[in-house]
């Protein structure tokens, strides 16, 4: 569509990096880019003007969470999720596949057919249906700029018997969700814009805007399935392609083949992103690969702990675990008089005019705004990292900055 479109800018001439930009009805993106969880509509404890001030250029809202609180009709009534939520940049909703894959599994309360999802809230123990056809239409509804296809989402460890029949769902849901995203995006068209009266059999839209839709790779850590997911699924009409069932389980090393076999499969010419996966050490493996985009729900669950990303930690003081590399415990004792930023050099609000120690004291009495502070920081940390690998691959020193980071 017109209003939805992928231009790739350059190539880092030794990988599969590459910087680019997302059009969206939104706003544009640029590529590669850091997608923040906003679960609860709310990426938690900031508002969009801080948000803004950061530099976050979309995130990402679960429509699992949205359909049962506080609501499709709602939202709707509200005038659709950026209106909701006071935010006029691009936002990106999943299917509710993995939600209701995983946090309803929780309590053996989900039954899977190749129909439909039954599963009860997590909230109040209400019995709920999902199909690919409903997760379309409350996508729509909700008025993202770009949506997921419903996926059954494989959790491992898992057998070669099961990941495959999850991923021929997960194809047959693909076909659904295709079909009725083009019976609702052809409505749209006949419409022109919400303004227009809709006439009979057209679907009801909130938004005037198209809406782009990202079919879902899926097989697990399997080499044979995740080829046989990735052309499936390129072979169809979608907009972008999202690589989902990554990070559930399996280790980094997997994840790495899995987008080893499944990237130089995908359309050049199409947004690819990685659901669930965001560490720093991610980032520039998923970057390597090729992905444009990838949303993370660690930066922002690390800052709820006391944990802050930092990038100048002497090298003999590191971890040898990749994920603890730039890593800082905040609540520990000896951080009570340090009255030192969080990050020497860094920029953002928590490091222009607060302390360690001043954080630290906020952790150590449960004070809410420490919770806020430490978000701002780790949020700022990962747009400024990811930023600097966009500027590093339009001068082809991508693989320099790598090993200068890891």
């Amino acid at each position: 569509m017109a209003n939805f479109r992928f231009k790739q800018l350059h190539k880092d001439p030794k990988t599969r990096a590459r910087a680019g930009e997302i059009t969206t009805p939104h706003g544009n993106i640029q590529t590669p880019a850091f997608v923040p969880v906003g679960t609860q509509a709310s990426v938690k404890s900031l508002t969009p003007e801080e948000l803004n001030t950061i530099g976050v250029q979309l995130f990402f809202v679960n429509t699992y969470h949205m359909y049962l609180r506080p609501g499709i009709d709602v939202i709707k009534k509200a005038g659709g999720l950026h209106q909701f939520m006071h935010w006029d940049k691009p936002l990106m909703t999943d299917s509710g596949g993995f939600q209701v894959n995983s946090l309803a599994r929780k309590a053996s309360l989900v039954k899977i057919s190749d129909d439909s999802v039954q599963f009860q809230s997590h909230w109040d123990g209400s019995t709920h249906i999902f199909t690919p056809e409903k997760s379309m239409q409350w996508q729509w509804e909700l008025g993202s700029d770009i949506h997921i296809a419903f996926d059954d989402c494989t959790q491992y460890p898992v057998t070669h018997e099961k990941a495959k029949e999850s991923m021929e769902r997960t194809h047959r849901w693909a076909e659904r969700s295709l079909a009725k995203h083009k019976k609702i995006s052809s409505s749209f068209m006949v419409q022109g814009n919400a303004g227009k009266k809709k006439t009979k059999n057209q679907e009801p839209l909130t938004m005037n805007h198209y809406q782009a839709l990202y079919g879902s790779i899926q097989g697990s850590v399997y080499e044979d399935l995740r080829k046989e997911s990735a052309k499936f699924i390129a072979n169809m009409d979608f907009d972008g392609i999202a690589i989902g069932g990554m990070a559930v389980g399996d280790t980094k090393y997997e994840m790495k083949d899995v987008l080893a076999w499944v990237m130089p499969m995908l359309p050049e010419g199409k947004p690819r992103h990685v659901l669930g996966v965001g560490e720093v050490d991610d980032i520039f493996m998923m970057v390597e690969s090729g992905a444009d985009t990838f949303d993370c729900v660690a930066p922002t669950r690390l800052a709820r702990v006391g944990t802050l990303l930092i990038g100048n930690k002497p090298i003999n003081k590191l971890s040898n675990n990749p994920i603890k590399k730039h890593e800082l415990d905040i609540t520990k004792t000896k951080y009570e008089k340090d009255f030192t930023p969080v990050e020497k050099g860094c920029t953002c609000y928590t490091c222009t005019n607060f302390t360690r120690a001043y954080v630290h004291h906020l952790f150590h009495v449960k004070e809410l705004l420490g919770y806020r502070l430490a978000t701002i920081h780790n949020l700022f940390f990962i747009h400024r990292l990811v930023s600097d690998i966009r500027e590093a691959i339009l001068e082809n020193r991508f693989l320099e900055l790598k090993r200068k980071w890891l």
